[in-house]
């Protein structure tokens, strides 16, 4: 059997283009003792990859130039020789960019196949739906009836962000780009929503539907409309900081500038505070278990993006890093 898998082949200088990944062609790897065969089935496409791409030091290692590119995988398991889990068991796991990969047994969770989609595991289940909980929860300590902004709203983690809040009974409003995005915003419950490509003043727009101010920001976007919601903190107000995606394309010569308004957060006591999901497993765990009970319910909805084929996966991510994806950007690559 010929494997494939895709590869980072230069690093971006500013936007990522197709030209910085490639495909190699490749044999399948040999198995070893507590090892599994895995059939990639969905993989998870994440703004957060774009820092990996960087020959910088950070919370995980940076990709290696001719190294595969690796995110969330959802798979099946297709040969094993690990004590834990069969063949055809679905699993979740972190693993190349491939269509099939060998990996330690013990690195893998064995999925609920009766959750359905399997892809929700890469999302409203997986690391998007627990950044969502743990920003609110663990950093932000939203408490029942609190005003919350969230930006990137129709986004993976941003449409969770605002479910969790609403079924807390908060007052909800998010940004987000576009006609489509901003009435899908509506549709899940939001009480505003904002189109950061149509409205002429942020400052305006986010005070007009922020009435009561802001207790809790969950930011996912920085530059403008960090500064338009700064404005309009309440006292004790919480910034849980979990993505900057405005910044993640710039060099440092054209690096937008930061928030021209940060001393407001002396005089309101506000905090602000950036976060790593990986370092809160027991909100993680905890949040599995409430999502995949609030789905059942029907307490929560989720949109995701497909992109079918494991060579279009380059594509995928340049398109989500340019905003055109709705909801969690996954590229399909074999049939469940």
């Amino acid at each position: 059997m010929q494997n494939r898998q895709i590869l980072l082949k230069s690093r971006p200088e500013g936007w990522v283009t197709n030209e910085n990944f490639g495909i190699d062609n490749c044999d399948v790897p040999e198995l070893s003792e507590g090892q599994v065969m895995v059939r990639t089935v969905y993989l998870s496409v994440d703004p957060y990859l774009r820092g990996r791409m960087n020959d910088a030091k950070s919370y995980v290692p940076p990709f290696a130039i001719g190294g595969p590119i690796d995110s969330g995988i959802v798979g099946q398991v297709i040969e094993s020789r690990f004590e834990g889990l069969s063949e055809g068991d679905y699993v979740l796991g972190r693993l190349p960019w491939a269509l099939v990969s060998a990996t330690n047994g013990k690195e893998l969770y064995k999925l609920d196949p009766d959750i359905a989609p399997l892809s929700y595991y890469l999302g409203i289940l997986g690391m998007p739906g627990q950044t969502a909980w743990v920003g609110l929860k663990a950093i932000g300590n939203l408490q029942e009836g609190e005003n919350v902004f969230v930006s990137g709203a129709s986004g993976a983690v941003g449409q969770v962000v605002g479910q969790i809040a609403k079924n807390m009974g908060c007052h909800v409003v998010g940004s987000a780009g576009g006609a489509d995005k901003v009435a899908y915003l509506r549709e899940l419950g939001f009480d505003g929503a904002i189109d950061y490509k149509a409205t002429p003043n942020l400052f305006k727009a986010v005070a007009e539907s922020c009435p009561n101010g802001v207790d809790v920001y969950f930011e996912n976007v920085g530059g403008d409309i960090l500064e338009a919601v700064i404005n309009v903190l309440n006292f004790k107000a919480r910034i849980a900081v979990c993505g900057y995606i405005s910044a993640y394309n710039s060099t440092l010569a054209d690096m937008p500038p930061g928030p021209r308004n940060l001393p407001i957060l002396i005089g309101r006591g506000a905090r602000m505070e950036g976060f790593i999901v990986s370092q809160y497993p027991k909100e993680c765990a905890e949040w599995v278990q409430t999502g995949a009970q609030w789905l059942k319910e029907g307490k929560l909805k989720y949109r995701e993006t497909i992109v079918e084929g494991l060579e279009n996966a380059p594509n995928a991510f340049v398109d989500m890093l340019k905003g055109k994806n709705m909801g969690k950007m996954i590229v399909k690559v074999a049939d469940e």
